[in-house]
This record gives C-alpha cells, sequence and structure tokens, in this order.
C-alpha cells in the first residue's frame, strides 16, 4: 500500500504563519497592460457598431425624405391637370380670414406661418388655391395709397415700390383685424410694432398659395389666372398723389401721428 505523500507543515516548521510576498506595482503594471489590450482589441468593434448605427439613421432619415418626395410625386401624377381651367374667382373672404387667423394662433414666426399656410392652402381645390391668391392681389389693390405707404415708411425707415408690396403683405397676414383697422387709418398699426421685429415686411407670404399649387398640380398657378377678367391686381393699381414727403417730415406725422412719434424718437 502506497504512502500518501505528506506535504510539509509549513507551521510546524516556522511558528509564524506562512504568507505569500506578492509584488503589488508588478500585478498593476499587467493589470493595465491587459486593459490597454482589452481597449485595442473592442475598439475597432465598438466604432464599427456607432458607424453602422449612424448609416442606418442615415439611411432611415434618405428613406424618409425618399418618401414624401415619391408620395408628393404621386399625387402630381394622379392630379388630371385638365381639370384645370383659368378663373378670376377670388376665394370666400371668410374662408380666406380663417385660414390666416388659425396660422397666426398656431405659429410663432414668419417662416412657420408660410410654412402652416402652406400645408392649409393644400387641403383647399385648385381653384381655391387659385383664388386665395386673388384674394390676396384684391386685399393689396385696396390698400395701394399714399396714407399706408407713409405707415410703410415710418416703419421700415424707407420703402420702395417692392418694399411696399412686401409691407402690405406683411399687414394682411396679421390677420383681418389688423388689416381692416390699418385699411381704415394707417397709424392704427402702431399696435403691431415690436421691438424684436427689425422689418416689417412677408415677402413669401404673397406666394404661399403658388408654392401650394405648385405641389399638389405641379402646375403654375399664374397660368390659370384669367387676368381679362381679373383686374384688382399689380399692373392695375389706381393713380394717386402723395399726401406727405420724405424730406418734409412734419408731412409724415400729420398722417401717422403715433408711428412717427414711435419711431422717430429710437
Amino acid at each position: 500500500m502506497r504512502n500518501k505523500k505528506q506535504l510539509p507543515n509549513m507551521n510546524k516548521a516556522n511558528p509564524t504563519t506562512f504568507k505569500c510576498s506578492v509584488n503589488k506595482s508588478a500585478v498593476k503594471k499587467r493589470s493595465f497592460s491587459n486593459f490597454i489590450r482589452s481597449v485595442i482589441l473592442f475598439l475597432p468593434l465598438l466604432l464599427s457598431g456607432c458607424a453602422n448605427a449612424d448609416n442606418t439613421n442615415m439611411k432611415d432619415q434618405s428613406l424618409g425624405d425618399k418618401n414624401a418626395i415619391e408620395a408628393q410625386a404621386q399625387q402630381i401624377v394622379s392630379f388630371d391637370s385638365t381639370q384645370l381651367v383659368k378663373t378670376a374667382e377670388m376665394l370666400d373672404e371668410d374662408l380666406y380670414w380663417s385660414i390666416i387667423d388659425k396660422s397666426l394662433k398656431n405659429t410663432n414666426n414668419q417662416e412657420q406661418q408660410e410654412q402652416f399656410l402652406i400645408k392649409e392652402i393644400s387641403k383647399l381645390t385648385p381653384k381655391q388655391m387659385i383664388g386665395f391668391r386673388l384674394r390676396t392681389d384684391k386685399l393689396l389693390y385696396d390698400t395701394y395709397n399714399a396714407e399706408m405707404w407713409c405707415a410703410g415708411y415710418i416703419m421700415n425707415g424707407g420703402c420702395s415700390d417692392d418694399g411696399f408690396e412686401y409691407f402690405r403683405n406683411w399687414v394682411i397676414s396679421r390677420g383681418k383685424d389688423t388689416y381692416l383697422k390699418a385699411k381704415q387709418n394707417p397709424d392704427n398699426l402702431i399696435t403691431q410694432v415690436r421691438e424684436d421685429v427689425e422689418y416689417y415686411e412677408f415677402e413669401s407670404f404673397w406666394y404661399v398659395a403658388l408654392e401650394a399649387f405648385r405641389q399638389k398640380t405641379g402646375e403654375n398657378l399664374y397660368d390659370y389666372i384669367d387676368n381679362d377678367h381679373f383686374t384688382t391686381k399689380e399692373g392695375n393699381y389706381p393713380q394717386f398723389k402723395f399726401t406727405w414727403k420724405e424730406e418734409d417730415p412734419e408731412s409724415m406725422k400729420k398722417i401717422c401721428p403715433r408711428l412717427f412719434e414711435k419711431f422717430e424718437h429710437n
């Protein structure tokens, strides 16, 4: 019978308990080295995963944009352009102002309002879209006068022919109540003055119906205006004499005293 191999009794040989001596500095160095090796090994995998995620997001966004473009294209293709006929009929005035007022309640700036209007006008029939533009032109026509021009000059520190168009588009964009009060007395626009506004103009408002029409039909709205019967528009504006002179500030003050006081002292 084999005798079992006995381990040396360290405690008997030395009453002091045996302790294993460890070089802590060496362990730390080896641990740090192992950590660095792990990072080097897994970093490419990590970066590859991030890149794949970014590519996936970009693909999703591109796919979304592509789907939107295809949907719009499909809408245009499915639209029968033979249904379009020239018209001189303006949009119902109540419906027109309700769209404007709705845009004011749901937006905070001109860019938002422009996009909101395009979206809302797109819900109309093509004939109504044309009517929206014709209604806008009629409202511009009705405010083409020296007194309104005086207000635009004071509020914007000058007012060219084009600037006067953009100024009146801005007036319309502020809603029915503002428009009618300004039409009665341009000095009433004092209620629309804001410290964060530099220029009181809204050029793109003039084109919201054109953009909505283009998106829905693929056609140019101008081609479907019956110009022989629609006459209250640019090009047919009434003639008038200026009742004020820019070199004579007092003449402007007589027309718009509150606006003059506000802007001449700021």
